[in-house]
């Protein structure tokens, strides 16, 4: 991942702003360690557009630096991101031009020139971008259609506007700022956002009928992980032993011998496949990692945290997540400790097993769902929403030492299969033995020519968080449950008043966030409303368990997992004392403190 700065239409002095700029840009060097540059233009009002980016070397690391430029220097760009499909686009382009780069980023530029804002729908990949024109002061920004990577907006004391991948370099310069919407588009000619990413998915009303093909849904995934395999440097796949990471990991190992860039035709520059694992010591996911290590015959590289050591990174962990979901930081702590250990070993680039969860209802909540027309519903609202969750937190803990993450799951092509099949096929049945995920485990349970073994194949959902070792969350409870006093708990709804905290473990996290991130705008950037096991607040409504429990913990949802804890009614009395929820005249509880607004991107 890079660190991409644009400020457009700036009317400050040229030495002044440009200083300005790479100051804030180095705010931003985790993510791109490797490089760094600027472009400054003036625009025909005498304007200026200044254009930063820190490089992370993927794809030609040794000349696709940036900014790129036309031909002529007036268009510029600054990237973050991959676009696997570049070597198709670039034959696809109607005019000569001249690339300076082998870097996949630089057939935006001339796809730019060729067709304008549709160059967005064009591309198969994940990014964010800016790309302006000094001939006429226009620009264009751009996000992936589901936010793997992160882009930011504010608007500048000067009447300028502002585009970054993390707050922390505009929330000092800008006098409000927000999250650029995934799938969307902001084209100056119109100072107007609009989506460009309209899969025939999208609408969650419209409930899939499409029969189930094992064969298809198997075929699609493997050529989603074999295109993020694109990669000029040495790289590696997470592994936490669950189902998705195993996959990932399953089939990658089977293409890492040749180079996929040229079909395969020519050895790897790197082909034995690395695999990389964190917990506790003895956590479930270790165990499970080692077995599919072994069987798939990886270089494995295991490395244990401890709950002291993970309390004491919180702070840096939210100052680089920039949220405070109680979630997203107890699965980051983690993955931020082998983000660190993985770069260390002079790896730039993983494999990663998120958005499997969200296409297939693999959280255990989902075996609550009513119907099938919920369980679409739930999973469509799910991916809307999982660049503030699974995505901000896998992208930001990764990039915090600057190493990348790339997503198969979220593959266009693969979701265009993945999310119209009829989701009652996807829909858990215990009495016949379906279990969450289960058309994703039977597409890739081959016994004549096995991806893995079948107990991991069939292996029970576990979160991240949970996986790594039970303690590390029962360990951030007791911390925050000594951290912060009753009488300040008491008094939360005083000192937050917006988006009040209804844990103490969330008010200890809240607390950290706004040290780093004190502006309005930098609190409404983080999503909210009730959830249990990573639901949506739509989902509550399909137990009324769900509403009484406080702890996003996957384990938590009663009777489910194999081995749940079971919370007896005085425990559930207490979190409805403690501020939980409070029971209403019709049975069911609410909140007593005001709802969080809830993205609707």
């Amino acid at each position: 991942m890079c660190g991409i700065l644009a400020i457009l239409r700036s009317t400050l002095p040229a030495e002044e702003i440009r200083k300005r700029a790479l100051e804030l840009s180095k705010r931003l060097r985790h993510r791109g360690p490797d490089w760094n540059g600027i472009e400054v233009q003036t625009n025909p009002d005498g304007s200026l557009n200044v254009l930063c980016h820190e490089r992370l070397g993927i794809v030609d690391p040794f000349s696709g630096k940036q900014p790129l430029l036309d031909e002529t220097g007036c268009i510029a760009l600054t990237a973050n991101g991959e676009i696997y499909n570049h070597k198709a686009l670039e034959a696809q382009l109607k005019k000569p031009h001249t690339f300076k780069t082998k870097s996949d980023c630089e057939v935006i530029v001339h796809l730019y020139e060729e067709v304008g804002e549709e160059v967005a729908s064009m591309l198969d990949g994940m990014f964010s971008f800016v790309l302006s024109d000094s001939r006429t002061g226009h620009f264009l920004a751009v996000r992936d259609p589901l936010g793997v990577t992160p882009l930011y907006i504010g608007w500048g004391r000067d009447g300028s506007i502002w585009f970054s991948s993390e707050l922390k370099a505009i929330k000092d310069d800008c006098e409000r700022f927000e999250i650029f919407p995934p799938g969307h588009l902001y084209n100056s000619t119109n100072n107007g956002m609009r989506r460009y990413y309209l899969p025939s998915w999208w609408n969650g009303d419209r409930i899939p009928t499409e029969p189930l093909d094992l064969l298809l849904l198997r075929k699609s995934f493997e050529a989603a992980v074999v295109k993020r395999m694109m990669c000029d440097v040495p790289y590696g796949v997470l592994l936490s032993g669950g189902l998705d990471s195993s996959l990932c990991a399953a089939i990658a190992a089977r293409h890492a011998a040749r180079r996929v860039e040229d079909d395969e035709t020519t050895q790897a520059w790197f082909p034995r496949l690395h695999s990389f694992a964190i917990g506790l010591h003895d956590s479930p996911d270790l165990k499970a990692a080692r077995e599919v290590a072994e069987f798939l015959g990886t270089a494995h590289h295991e490395f244990n945290f401890t709950v002291e050591e993970g309390i004491d990174a919180i702070p840096d962990v939210i100052y680089h997540l920039e949220t405070f979901d109680v979630t997203t930081i107890r699965a980051s702590t983690p993955m931020y400790f082998l983000s660190r250990k993985i770069k260390s070993m002079g790896v730039k680039m993983v494999l990663t097993g998120e958005g499997s969860d969200e296409v297939f209802g693999g959280y255990l909540y989902f075996h609550k769902a009513p119907n099938k027309e919920e369980f679409h519903k739930e999973t469509v609202r799910k991916l809307k929403g999982l660049h503030q969750y699974d995505l901000l937190r896998a992208n930001k803990s990764l990039s915090t030492f600057g190493l990348e993450g790339r997503v198969p799951f979220l593959d266009k092509a693969f979701l265009e299969v993945a999310m119209n099949v009829d989701p009652q096929e996807k829909m858990v049945n215990a009495a016949q033995g379906r279990i969450e995920k289960y058309i994703i485990r039977k597409a890739f349970d081959v016994p004549e020519n096995p991806y893995l073994p079948h107990k991991i194949l069939y292996r029970q959902k576990e979160q991240f968080s949970d996986g790594v070792g039970y303690s590390w969350i029962d360990g951030l409870k007791a911390h925050a449950e000594r951290t912060v006093t009753d009488t300040m708990f008491a008094n939360a709804q005083f000192r937050f008043p917006e988006d009040t905290p209804k844990t103490k473990e969330a008010y200890f996290y809240r607390s950290i966030f706004e040290s780093h991130f004190p502006q309005v705008s930098a609190r409404q950037t983080v999503p909210g409303g009730p959830s249990v096991a990573c639901s949506t607040p739509a989902a509550i409504a399909w137990d009324a368990s769900f509403r009484l429990n406080a702890d996003p913990s996957g384990r938590s949802v009663l009777g489910v997992h194999d081995t749940a804890k079971q919370f007896d009614d005085a425990k559930k009395a207490a979190e409805v004392a403690n501020g939980v929820g409070e029971e209403n005249g019709n049975g069911t509880h609410e909140s007593p403190v005001k709802k969080r607004k809830v993205s609707a991107h």
